[in-house]
């Protein structure tokens, strides 16, 4: 229900700010560049379902020969006891567990194209234990907000494009990502625990977000000491190792079981191609309701109006140059990506604002497309509180994003 709001607010708010452009300024080619974004963006998400339907088939045919390999459920044993208390509406030792977990192992090691069919196949999964077909459950929701609030420890993405970019050190930026990263995630889970009423304030929650702590503060403290030529070789590689292990780990359990591993990765890979049949639809609607609002200029002026009024309260509006990033992200990854890109373009990599927009662009994850994406492929239409979970944890990254940024380069 949020989802359809936002998705006519979108056509309402572009189609105004179109016809106030038109009528007061003249401007006849906002019509025409509205009209073209709807057939570029029903493109692009026909291409982005198209490109994801091999990385689907492949990585659900992985997970199919862990699942029959028993990896899975080892995974969910030893998971268990914390799963138990951030998703205790899950059946104690369910598979979910195990490909939870492997989503956000490969969401914070930066491996999107792995972290999504492995995401997929997690919803699927608590599908199937919902009482509820078309509305979101609570495992669901917190699962939504742990990808939604982007927790990332290698960046392996931006560093290379602030290197292309031409930063003087392209890597200057990883401890602020992580750290703004951080906040994101722990205020996801912690407004959401709210809304679901779980009880964070137990030995198990408390030593495993402890321990989260002082592995990201270790993460930091090791890469630290490296150079940035040096990092990106580490972090590259040390993600291509763990990923190509995950697989080999699957292939060798499953001979251990006597499975035939070729036959249960055909299965899981029809289930891939199917799955990206079915979120093309959902990528189509929210794709293009983005893109009929940039292309009316909403987004622009949203920006200028935030910066006026940042202004006229007397703070420093030195961030303002970088909020498109911020604001695109939660709306499209591809489209924040090139508002970064532009940013370092237009004022320098080693800028604040150049700096600031990689930030912006490695705190949060993209809400909205995970949104569709995800309950779109289980034909979930009730969201209930995961939009504003998502958007809280988006709101904490970008206030992160922003005063982490002063300390470190203002």
């Amino acid at each position: 229900m949020v989802l359809n709001y936002i998705w006519i607010a979108f056509f309402v708010i572009a189609f105004l700010v179109a016809l106030v452009r038109l009528i007061f300024w003249g401007d006849f080619d906002v019509f025409p560049a509205m009209m073209d974004s709807t057939f570029s963006s029903s493109k692009t998400a026909f291409e982005i379902s198209l490109g994801l339907t091999g990385v689907l088939s492949l990585w659900l045919g992985v997970m199919k020969i862990g699942e029959r390999g028993g990896v899975i459920n080892v995974l969910a044993r030893l998971l268990s006891p914390l799963f138990a208390k951030l998703f205790p509406d899950v059946p104690k030792g369910h598979p979910v567990t195990g490909s939870i977990f492997m989503n956000i192992a490969a969401n914070m090691l930066g491996l999107d194209n792995a972290a999504t069919p492995l995401g997929l196949k997690a919803m699927e999964q608590l599908q199937e234990i919902n009482a509820k077909k078309d509305t979101a459950s609570n495992p669901m929701i917190m699962f939504l907000v742990l990808n939604t609030s982007g927790l990332t420890l290698i960046p392996v993405s931006i560093l290379v494009y602030r290197a292309q970019m031409g930063a003087a050190q392209p890597t200057d930026i990883f401890i602020p990502i992580l750290l703004a990263t951080f906040f994101s995630t722990m205020t996801g889970v912690l407004i959401t625990s709210l809304y679901q009423h779980i009880n964070l304030f137990n030995r198990v929650i408390v030593g495993a977000l402890g321990g989260a702590c002082l592995l990201v503060a270790a993460i930091i403290w090791g890469f630290s000491q490296l150079d940035g030529e040096t990092m990106n070789t580490v972090s590259t590689t040390a993600a291509n190792i763990l990923l190509m292990t995950i697989i080999m780990a699957f292939i060798m359990a499953g001979l251990l079981k006597r499975v035939n591993v070729y036959d249960a990765f055909i299965e899981g890979a029809k289930d891939g191609f199917q799955t990206a049949i079915r979120i093309i639809p959902y990528l189509v609607a929210i794709l293009v309701g983005i893109g009929v609002f940039r292309a009316s200029g909403a987004m622009d002026y949203l920006v200028q109006g935030i910066g006026s009024a940042v202004e006229a309260t007397g703070l420093n509006s030195d961030f303002v140059g970088a909020l498109p990033t911020a604001l695109m992200k939660p709306l499209s990854g591809s489209g924040a990506r090139g508002m970064m890109v532009d940013a370092m373009t237009t004022y320098g990599a080693d800028s604040f604002i150049g700096r600031l927009s990689c930030i912006f662009q490695g705190s949060t994850d993209t809400t909205f497309y995970i949104l569709a994406v995800y309950f779109g492929s289980v034909g979930i239409r009730h969201t209930r509180h995961a939009v504003a979970c998502g958007l809280l944890a988006d709101l904490a990254g970008i206030i992160a994003a922003i005063l982490i940024a002063y300390m470190f380069f203002g």
